[in-house]
């Protein structure tokens, strides 16, 4: 893939991301993109395009950890780019996309799609054992009420 410059006049595209236990999601969110080129490499990202107003759109994104580029996919939309980039290291959480901890105004974490599956198997042991102790709550409760003074409420 040729190298991508960076264009006079650009302006980066609202971005919206998401951490999964083996990819991370990237989204950029552009109306009508053309020209699109993404170029995903081990330690970052960088997307150039024009919008539908053919503006130059660029976006370079340093990675919080290394990815596998081989086995990264893109998809182009009427009004995204949708990247989806498989992490050197599953299972570890990302707690931000990119290796500096501040943050662009344009870089948004998708809480529409985000999980926290970090915690998902112990939330998932926590609600069984809930379940176990209520069952176990009511085997050990005795015998039910008689309830034969049930009949004197319908005089």
């Amino acid at each position: 893939m040729p190298k991508i410059v960076r264009p006079e006049n650009c302006q980066p595209a609202k971005t919206l991301w998401y951490d999964r236990k083996k990819y991370v999601t990237i989204n950029f969110v552009v109306q009508n993109p053309k020209d699109v080129q993404v170029d995903v490499q081990d330690k970052k990202i960088i997307l150039s395009c024009k919008d539908v107003d053919d503006n130059n759109i660029y976006n370079e994104i340093e990675f919080y950890d290394r990815v596998l580029k081989a086995d990264s996919r893109e998809k182009v939309h009427d009004r995204t780019i949708n990247v989806l980039i498989r992490k050197v290291k599953e299972n570890v959480a990302w707690p931000r996309l990119q290796k500096d901890t501040a943050k662009p105004a344009w870089l948004l974490v998708d809480f529409d799609n985000w999980r926290d599956w970090e915690h998902e198997e112990e939330e998932g042991m926590a609600e069984y054992e809930q379940y176990v102790d209520m069952l176990n709550d009511v085997k050990n409760k005795g015998e039910p009420p008689a309830m034969d003074d049930l009949d004197d409420l319908s005089d």
